[in-house]
């Protein structure tokens, strides 16, 4: 089994964060991998790891950091493939790295979701794969009606919960 999504992380202390976006793709039926590189501390790892992702079969990268928050960024320049950030809450409530993340240069864009957004990241990956792949259409189709269900029968137990002024 060969890879088609790489979860980055800047340290392993994002991992509880990150694991929703692994839980989907498992959910999903999704090969991927999960590494720890830092822009700052590993540069080499990390230029490594952009330039050849795509030659191994790698179609999205979601990267995860705090802070700083280079690493997307950083990744974003070295590749063609889309890069999707996930701002990790470090410090700063997460703003410092949100805006890190989501103010790119013209030419190296990165798609990025919310403070500590991996579902949300996991979703936008597999709706960018799923343009060239029906199985996996098919799949998000589900995904999403479950969603609308989920709230469709939220609103019939709100209607059971009883208040005095309620109407």
């Amino acid at each position: 089994m060969k890879p088609r999504v790489s979860i980055i992380m800047g340290s392993t202390s994002d991992l509880p964060v990150m694991e929703k976006a692994a839980a989907l793709f498992d959910e999903f039926e999704i090969p991927f991998e999960i590494n720890a590189l830092s822009a700052h501390r590993t540069p080499k790892e990390v230029e490594i790891f952009a330039t050849n992702a795509k030659q191994r079969g790698i179609e999205v990268i979601i990267a995860a950091a705090g802070m700083a928050a280079h690493l997307p960024g950083v990744i974003a320049s070295m590749t063609t493939l889309p890069v999707i950030g996930v701002p990790i809450k470090a410090s700063l409530d997460g703003m410092d790295a949100l805006l890190a993340i989501v103010q790119m240069p013209p030419g190296i864009p990165v798609a990025t979701v919310g403070i500590n957004g991996a579902l949300n990241a996991a979703i936008l990956a597999v709706q960018i794969m799923a343009t060239a792949d029906k199985d996996l259409q098919t799949k998000l189709i589900n995904y999403k009606e479950n969603l609308k269900k989920k709230i469709v029968e939220a609103n019939e137990e709100l209607k059971k919960v009883e208040y005095k002024y309620k109407v």
